[in-house]
């Protein structure tokens, strides 16, 4: 149910890309939530450039309650650009994202509702429980604590998306125009009095994970160069105590070969220099791969590019919107 005003108390943000088997299954178990809130809301999706049917199902979803607005972008430019679109177009007190892979059920909304009700401007969460193979849950502990002591930040599950953010919050990320936006860890930054509440976890019965390795290790590079500089000030101290092992190891080699008279001066300086060249070529690949890391950042915030394109906002009681 909608306001007189246009304004909603709820607003339920969920990026969709390529879900045409969970979709259906999605809106059965949400829409009987939100009825029983007791309080307006509206659902918006948002078709992160699909090349399915996903489209099509949506466009259905908005067809059939006026509650639902359907954001379509011009392509697929990946879950946290698609959400920001949801929260420049929300029109919500309350924001909640929600993934539209079903492995965080909705019936968890009125949880994080009772949280924010309570006065808490965001409400993180974690899965319980967790539904997924061995290697990711591991690898996924192993980067929230990294990423926590880097980022100077307290999250405990950055990958769990069913989050609740007060109005304040999102006008404050909205305003923020940084071409890559982690939003968890944003919103972690501008918060008066966070909390985390465990969250139930499925495993994922429809359709494929859109996550695999290489993107998430690409998600959380761009996490950490986002909001910390220490993997600059590692490289840098990398550097210092590469040298001052090197030269140790010279040390060592020239005091080996003059007191002990081990080996050759030849064979000293060719050990010396292949220990040496070895530690030094790693250690500057990696050096060029996180300054790379920043000046990738620096070239994507001077170029000022959009961070998303609209082809079609589709909703009630309004105009359908069309934007470059």
């Amino acid at each position: 149910m909608l306001t007189k005003g246009g304004e909603v108390e709820l607003s339920v943000v969920i990026p969709v890309y390529n879900e045409e088997e969970s979709l259906h299954r999605l809106f059965e178990e949400l829409w009987p939530v939100m009825e029983n809130l007791g309080r307006s809301f509206e659902i918006i999706f948002i078709n992160d450039g699909s090349r399915d049917s996903t489209m099509g199902i949506l466009y259905d979803f908005y067809i059939s309650r006026p509650e639902v607005r359907v954001i379509d972008l011009g392509a697929n430019f990946g879950q946290h650009m698609a959400i920001m679109a949801g929260f420049d177009h929300s029109r919500g007190g309350k924001i909640i994202t929600l993934d539209a892979d079903l492995q965080n059920p909705p019936s968890e909304i009125p949880n994080i509702l009772k949280q924010m009700d309570a006065g808490h401007d965001v409400v993180g969460t974690y899965r319980v429980g967790r539904q997924d193979p061995i290697f990711r849950k591991v690898a996924s502990k192993c980067i929230n604590r990294l990423t926590n002591r880097i980022a100077k930040l307290k999250i405990r599950d950055y990958g769990c998306m069913l989050r609740g953010y007060d109005r304040r919050i999102i006008d404050i990320i909205n305003q923020s125009h940084e071409s890559t936006t982690f939003i968890p860890a944003l919103a972690q930054k501008f918060a008066v009095d966070p909390i985390e509440i465990p969250v139930a976890h499925r495993e994922r019965e429809l359709g494929q994970s859109k996550y695999g390795l290489f993107q998430l290790i690409r998600l959380n590079f761009d996490l950490m160069t986002s909001f910390s500089l220490v993997p600059l000030q590692l490289v840098t101290m990398a550097g210092m105590l590469l040298s001052a092992l090197s030269f140790l190891l010279l040390f060592y080699m020239f005091a080996r070969r003059l007191f002990l008279g081990i080996g050759t001066w030849q064979s000293f300086l060719e050990q010396a220099f292949d220990a040496s060249l070895f530690v030094i070529s790693g250690i500057t690949l990696f050096s060029l791969g996180i300054i790379g890391e920043y000046i990738g950042r620096i070239y994507r915030e001077v170029s000022k590019r959009p961070r998303y394109s609209v082809r079609k906002i589709f909703e009630h009681g309004g105009k359908d919107d069309e934007k470059a």
